[in-house]
């Protein structure tokens, strides 16, 4: 589908408003957070029984919207004098499908049913669906923006980032695995692979990262497997962008992962510090490979740097 989008970097200067449509999660806080830093007014829109009950509080001005009406999202901001926005968070279908009021929440407006028709009949992927809300948006005269714009320190970057060191036979999975990483992301199939000895063991699906590492802790009762994560060759950062934090962590220290090895650049950490932080505590190493790509024999120990000091856990 082609778009007339003007797609920016990085937000306006501030003090522009920015619109912020956010679903479930501490992404969409922390991007509240950092742009209300930066000196942006930010102005909320929660998918209703979705965002968090912290959220409204961090913003100039707070709607509640349906997820199916996305017709409205554009005409609320563009009243508002909201131009750009971001568009974060995660939607919860078990919250939609346990919400009595979810007929008339998510009855879908006129909108949303031309895009749908237009659009996805044939193709509902994420990226897909991504790029007919932004073609909504931008008819009412809102851009969405890069989602990772306000929180560049957030993001994986290359090399060893914890204390612990991964051993030879991590460093040896993850030069395995990458190049069969980096096609199924081309894919569109899933953004992690778990592997133990050069022998895989899952790949994620629609279940998702924290639900794929459970799999693989049932499938591999040996510890000391590494995860592998990325983001497909021009992933569109509007939304939908790889996310990784505690919770991965801890996941992973119960089911005995021992390695997470990140796309550098194209992977949030939610809360990084803290989550690097825990990962020493638990013994895991948290490395970034520095593209998404297939790598030559022993690129990954050249690219490895010494781990920063970690200092105390931020709050979570």
């Amino acid at each position: 589908m082609q778009s007339a989008l003007t797609i920016l970097p990085d937000p306006p200067p501030p003090p522009t408003a920015i619109g912020l449509i956010a679903g479930g999660g501490r992404l969409p806080l922390l991007i509240a957070r950092n742009l209300r830093d930066m000196g942006h007014e930010v102005h909320g829109l929660g998918l209703a029984n979705q965002y968090e009950g912290e959220l409204p509080g961090m913003c100039a001005s707070f709607r509640e919207v349906g997820l199916l009406r996305v017709g409205s999202w554009g005409r609320i901001l563009n009243r508002l004098g909201v131009h750009h926005a971001i568009m974060v968070g995660k939607v919860d279908k078990a919250k939609l499908m346990h919400d009595p009021f979810r007929m008339y929440r998510n009855l879908p407006d006129f909108r949303t049913l031309v895009g749908w028709f237009r659009h996805l009949r044939h193709d509902r992927r994420s990226h897909a669906v991504l790029a007919a809300i932004a073609e909504e948006l931008d008819r009412a005269g809102v851009s969405l923006i890069d989602s990772t714009a306000p929180i560049p320190d957030q993001l994986a970057t290359a090399g060893v980032m914890t204390r612990t060191q991964p051993t030879r036979e991590q460093q040896a999975d993850i030069e395995f695995v990458w190049p069969l990483l980096t096609e199924t992301l081309r894919l569109d199939i899933g953004q992690a692979i778990a592997v133990r000895e050069r022998d895989v063991i899952a790949v994620e699906a629609v279940e998702g990262t924290d639900r794929m590492i459970q799999r693989v802790g049932e499938l591999c009762r040996a510890k000391g497997w590494t995860l592998c994560k990325g983001a497909r060759a021009g992933h569109d950062r509007r939304s939908d962008v790889p996310t990784v934090g505690l919770t991965t962590i801890e996941r992973m220290r119960e089911t005995g992962g021992r390695c997470l090895a990140l796309a550098a650049g194209d992977v949030i950490m939610l809360d990084r510090e803290a989550m690097l932080h825990r990962a020493d505590e638990c013994g895991i190493a948290v490395v970034g490979v520095p593209h998404a790509r297939p790598m030559r024999r022993g690129e990954l120990r050249e690219v490895k740097l010494s781990p920063a000091p970690v200092g105390p856990a931020v709050g979570v």
